[in-house]
């Protein structure tokens, strides 16, 4: 079913033309370390999910031709966790 092998988790197995994801999280996450510059935060984790959830299931959707079945089996989520999901973001 899945169209692409599975994400390696070792970031050196990376050719040229394709960085894994982790890779760019990573990168993305210190850069918002050092822009708060010290202030304190103490909901780190929440405030990833929310950021990274709902790009995903936007680009998901549009993926899968906004075929709310089929960008849920590809995400490995209930249907009707995603359409909860995408209500609360605003995308449904």
């Amino acid at each position: 079913m899945n169209a692409l092998p599975a994400a390696r988790a070792d970031s050196n197995a990376a050719t040229p033309s394709h960085t894994p994801l982790r890779d760019h999280v990573s990168r993305s996450v210190r850069r918002y370390l050092h822009d708060i510059n010290g202030c304190e935060i103490d909901d780190l984790y929440e405030v990833v999910l929310r950021e990274i959830e709902a790009p995903l299931f936007a680009e998901v959707l549009r993926h899968c031709d906004g075929n709310q079945s089929r960008a849920a089996a590809m995400l490995g989520l209930n249907r009707a966790t995603l359409r909860k999901k995408l209500k609360a973001y605003g995308l449904a």
